[in-house]
């Protein structure tokens, strides 16, 4: 916060400053005047001087007489401190008093020689190489029957002017800060003068915003301070009346807000929060001190919350959208928003009321993929069982052998729809016992569970002439539900054994890892590409649809082992490159209370 400062210590300096401006003002105004009015008199004798030899200088010039002009040059400057210079139409200098002409450079590019090359009088202020000094140079053009014969140039150095001008402003400087001080010891008092009735007035302001409405302010001398002290003893007697009904009605919104389970912003015509409940406040992670008159905007940061405030304030009706914040996850937001009218029916701003459906959302998801995928389970198994099945009503059946044989397709399509029935039911009775937590936790060796499901698999492991080799740490034990982690394992060794090609190796390893223990199933199949794998537990995923179902999967064993694992407060990962096998592990927790 940004630190408060009182307010004597703001009319002093500004009292001050308003007279040292003023006083710098005065003495730039009056430092400039002067030295201009300085170099305007050193021109105005720089060029009375040049006139003065102009005719001396002109004599010599037609003809030309190079050395009796530099001789006139230095004869005319050796009494006084102006030096004097002549220059020919071609910029050649031919006299000069401080210097010789053969060792000075041509001057047609001098500013002033090219003004009076102009027919103008010449003036330029510079620094001079040749004496080193800054100078005031003079020019103007000698004519001779209406010809330009050469310029003719005096020069004076102006660092005597700037002594002088150096003089001035020290006695300036020194009058000023005179005044200065006399205007700081005014300021002070009259700052003072000003603040103290304001300080009184503050300290029994201050009371009444401690509560003490009783307290009445002392009348002062000054009229403006007499009025609004008596204003505000008026505005006292009247807020203790309005404080107590409005704690009532605070009480009573804080109370109904504070119960909702929805979030409720409240916002002006300008998309400032006026007002937030807890809800609202812990969906968006923000504190609910900190967003008071702040713009939505800044507060909630998701672009599709802006538009649809936008587009509610805009057009002035009730709107209604879902929209998805980030959030420590991906969240799903049920956003109503309605017009805020005050008491006179006129819009004010918007109400927003926020359900968090993202669980429900979530579930209708499910809901709809899960009745897709089930249907399209079954429906295959029932086509080619109804297929076949009117092929026997319609066919010849004293061909016992054909009649056998669509038998025996309907008896695997039947068996195929009794072991997805199986799997779903299984599913629906973990996840069941998950919510209400009614597994039946015990005491069991990992290798006791591992070898029951590579005995349960044995069929398969033989038929293939499967290597399966089981590492298992020493004494590994755990408090699981013995039943659903055979399961569990079944369906992963079951799985790794379908997908691995004859006479190859699946390695089972169990070990403690940090907080947790891990069981894994690594397989030389053929591997699964990345693009599959987030979505490999998901029910009726299938990598390769049609070879799954020639392996005999339901396209539910993956999502069992999911939930069972979950089942455990642990989780299922997997590991694949393609051509290259998988390997999946189970995490559960090293510790469990049973």
């Amino acid at each position: 916060m940004k630190k408060k400062i009182r307010l004597i210590y703001k009319l002093f300096p500004s009292y001050l400053l308003i007279t040292l401006l003023s006083l710098i003002a005065v003495s730039w105004y009056a430092l400039s005047f002067t030295r201009q009015f300085y170099l305007e008199r050193t021109r105005v004798d720089l060029e009375v001087s040049g006139r003065l030899l102009e005719k001396q200088v002109l004599s010599l010039l037609s003809p030309l007489d190079e050395k009796a002009v530099d001789l006139l040059c230095k004869n005319a400057a050796a009494k006084t401190i102006t030096r004097v210079t002549v220059i020919l139409p071609d910029g050649r200098v031919v006299g000069d008093s401080e210097e010789m002409p053969a060792n000075m450079d041509n001057h047609r590019e001098r500013a002033e020689i090219r003004a009076a090359f102009k027919g103008d009088v010449g003036v330029s202020i510079r620094y001079s190489d040749t004496i080193e000094q800054n100078m005031m140079y003079v020019a103007f053009p000698m004519d001779a029957d209406g010809t330009l014969v050469g310029v003719l140039r005096t020069s004076l150095s102006v660092n005597a002017i700037d002594e002088r001008i150096g003089a001035i402003r020290w006695r300036i400087a020194v009058g000023s800060l005179l005044v200065a001080l006399l205007a700081s010891g005014i300021s002070w008092f009259v700052s003072r003068r000003i603040t103290q009735p304001l300080e009184k007035m503050r300290n029994s302001a201050r009371r009444f915003a401690n509560g003490d409405l009783v307290h009445r302010l002392a009348l002062s001398n000054i009229r403006e301070f007499s009025d609004l002290a008596e204003t505000m003893n008026q505005m006292a007697e009247q807020l203790q009346q309005r404080i107590d009904e409005i704690n009532r009605q605070r009480s009573k919104t804080e109370a109904v807000l504070s119960s909702m389970r929805e979030g409720v912003i409240a916002t002006d015509m300008d998309q400032r929060v006026i007002s937030i409940n807890q809800t609202a406040a812990k969906m968006f992670d923000i504190s609910m001190e900190s967003v008071f008159g702040r713009s939505v905007l800044e507060v909630i940061r998701n672009h599709e919350f802006q538009e649809f405030m936008d587009r509610s304030l805009s057009t002035g009706e009730s709107v209604e959208s879902d929209i998805l914040h980030y959030n420590d996850g991906e969240r799903i937001f049920n956003v109503q928003c309605t017009p805020l009218l005050d008491a006179l029916k006129k819009r004010i701003g918007g109400l927003v009321v926020i359900s968090d459906v993202t669980q429900l959302r979530r579930l209708e998801n499910m809901r709809r993929d899960f009745a897709a995928s089930v249907s399209h389970e079954i429906k295959t198994p029932l086509t080619a069982i109804k297929g076949f099945v009117e092929t026997l009503c319609t066919g010849d059946l004293d061909d016992r052998e054909e009649t056998r044989k669509f038998l025996n397709i309907i008896d695997k399509h039947v068996n195929r729809l009794a072991m997805i029935i199986d799997d779903l039911m299984q599913l629906s009775r973990i996840e069941r016992d998950d919510e209400i937590q009614q597994i039946g936790l015990a005491c069991c060796r990992i290798e006791d569970v591992l070898n029951t499901a590579v005995n349960l698999c044995s069929e398969g492991i033989k038929e293939k002439e499967i290597a399966v080799q089981r590492t298992v740490e020493s004494g590994l034990s755990g408090c699981f539900d013995a039943t659903l982690l055979e399961q569990a394992a079944v369906n992963l060794l079951d799985n790794a054994i379908k997908y691995s090609s004859e006479k190859s190796v699946v390695q089972i390893q169990a070990q403690t890892v940090g907080d947790e223990i891990q069981i894994r199933f690594k397989d030389q199949g053929m591997g699964i590409a990345q693009k599959h794998l987030p979505r490999l537990f998901e029910r009726f995923y299938r990598v390769d649809k049609a070879r799954s179902r020639k392996l005999g999967g339901t396209g539910l064993g993956l999502a069992i082992v999911k939930h069972i694992a979950q089942a455990h407060d642990g989780h299922i990962s997997v590991e694949s490159e393609l051509e290259k096998g998988s390997t999946f592990t189970l995490h559960l927790p090293f510790k469990r209370q049973a």
